[in-house]
C-alpha cells in the first residue's frame, strides 16, 4: 500500500514523489534546486560589493534565483525526474532565497523591518506546525499562499532593482520604484498571515476530524 507525500508550500512544490524512483539524487531538476542554495551566499555577498555593481550583482542573482525556481519544476515535468530529495530541498531553496533577500533589505534599511519580522515569523510557523502534523493532517497550499509568494518575489526584485536603475531615472519615479516595492512587501506581509490563518484552521479541523467523536 502507498501513501501520498504531503504537499509542500512553494512555487516549485508541485514536484512530487513517484514509486519509479523515489530515492533518485542525481537529477537536473535537483542540480538546479541545488544551484539555486548556492546563490543565497552569493546574493548576501552583494551586499558588501560597493557601488552599482554590488546592486545589479544582487539583483541579477535573486531574478536568476527566482526563475530557476519555476525551471526545476518544469525540468522535473518535463523528464519525469522527481524525488524524495528534490521535494525535500525545493522549498528549503525558496525559503533560504527569500529570507536572506529580507534580512539584508532590512539591514541596508531598503525594507519595513516590520514587514520582514511579520513575513519571516509566519515561515517558521508554518514550517513548524508542518513538521508537527506530517503524518497526521496534510495541509494542502491555499491560492492565498500563492498571492502570497508572488507578491513578495515582485516586491525583493523591486527593492533590489530600484537603487541600481535609479541613476537613469527622475528622482521621483526611482523614489516610485522603491515605494512600490515597499508597498508589495507589505501587502505581502498581509497576505502571510491571513493564509496562515487558513493553515491553522484546517489543521484544527484535520485533527478533529481524525478523532471519533470530534467530527465537526
Amino acid at each position: 500500500m502507498t501513501t501520498s507525500a504531503p504537499i509542500i508550500e512553494g512555487a516549485g512544490a508541485a514536484e512530487a514523489v513517484t514509486e519509479a524512483d523515489p530515492l533518485r539524487v542525481a537529477s537536473w531538476p535537483n542540480a538546479v534546486t541545488g544551484l539555486r542554495i548556492v546563490m543565497v551566499p552569493v546574493l548576501v555577498g552583494s551586499f558588501f560589493v560597493d557601488g552599482a555593481s554590488g546592486l545589479w550583482l544582487g539583483f541579477a542573482v535573486f531574478a536568476a534565483a527566482a526563475l530557476s525556481d519555476f525551471f526545476d519544476g518544469w525540468l522535473a515535468r518535463r523528464l519525469d525526474q522527481h524525488s524524495l530529495l528534490g521535494r525535500v530541498l525545493d522549498p528549503i531553496a525558496d525559503k533560504l532565497l527569500v529570507a536572506a533577500a529580507l534580512v539584508m533589505l532590512a539591514t541596508d534599511e531598503r525594507a519595513p523591518v516590520i514587514a520582514v519580522v511579520a513575513i519571516l515569523a509566519r515561515e517558521f510557523l508554518i514550517s513548524g506546525l508542518r513538521e508537527a502534523l506530517a503524518g497526521k493532517v496534510a495541509l494542502p497550499v491555499q491560492a492565498l499562499a500563492k498571492w502570497k509568494t508572488a507578491a513578495q518575489m515582485v516586491a525583493i526584485a523591486l527593492l533590489l532593482l530600484a537603487p541600481a536603475i535609479a541613476p537613469w531615472l527622475s528622482e521621483a519615479t526611482g523614489t516610485g520604484l522603491a515605494s512600490a516595492g515597499e508597498g508589495l512587501l507589505w501587502l505581502a506581509a498581509v497576505l502571510t498571515w491571513a493564509s496562515a490563518i487558513g493553515y491553522v484552521r484546517d489543521a484544527v479541523r484535520g485533527l478533529r476530524a481524525a478523532r471519533p467523536g470530534q467530527e465537526e
